[in-house]
């Protein structure tokens, strides 16, 4: 490792792209882990006030990964303009890696909360549905078997989706336009229309069987 620590930055990245020089990489990691774990907590704690010591792990292992993916694209393509271009080089990396995780989290709880959102679009059946009301406890046992049927045909966030807009159609009376305008939905209104017209023809199809 002694004749690589003699090495400049730009000639040891040199060594380290597109080998598996364990030695070179050695070096590098030597030479160049406190700045990355540095930029990475520092970064990570505009996001977070204190976070973990796992994630700050993680996050400096993709930061590697990302150094080595694509057969060392990234570090391919880095120029040295100057002898301290490396560091500035390293820096926008490791910040770019946290910047992407919390916007994927950010993202992923996101979706999760929209999901959740249009879950609650379904259909509560009670558990009386109007004791000697011969009418109101059909209509329940339908909608429950319309409800069961949409979950059978449709799987995962086809579900959620066409599931709620089914119920806002049907039991709220919201047009294909006003389903549209919901931003869960991600669908223009013709494609709501669209949704709501096989749907019902599926439906009809099982409930017939």
């Amino acid at each position: 490792m002694a004749s690589y620590s003699a090495l400049s930055s730009e000639d040891l990245v040199k060594a380290c792209v597109g080998t598996d020089n364990s030695a070179a990489w050695a070096e590098f990691i030597r030479r160049f882990q406190p700045l990355i774990a540095k930029v990475v907590l520092r970064t990570a704690r505009r996001h977070c006030a204190e976070p973990p010591r796992h994630l700050a792990d993680d996050l400096i292992q993709d930061t590697y990964l990302k150094l080595c993916a694509d057969d060392c694209r990234q570090l391919r393509r880095f120029q040295s303009r100057h002898h301290h271009s490396i560091f500035g080089f390293l820096k926008v990396v490791a910040a770019s890696v946290v910047h992407d995780h919390f916007k994927s989290e950010r993202a992923r709880k996101r979706d999760t909360a929209q999901t959740e959102a249009l879950s609650e679009q379904a259909p509560s059946f009670p558990a009386e549905a109007g004791r000697g009301n011969l009418d109101a406890i059909e209509r329940a046992i339908v909608l429950r078997q319309i409800d069961d049927l949409m979950c059978k045909i449709f799987k995962g966030e086809n579900l959620v989706r066409n599931r709620a807009i089914f119920w806002l159609n049907y039991r709220d009376g919201m047009t294909a336009r006003a389903i549209a305008s919901i931003p869960e939905i991600g669908l223009n209104t013709k494609g709501v229309e669209s949704i709501l017209r096989r749907m019902t023809h599926m439906i009809q199809g099982h409930m017939e069987q």
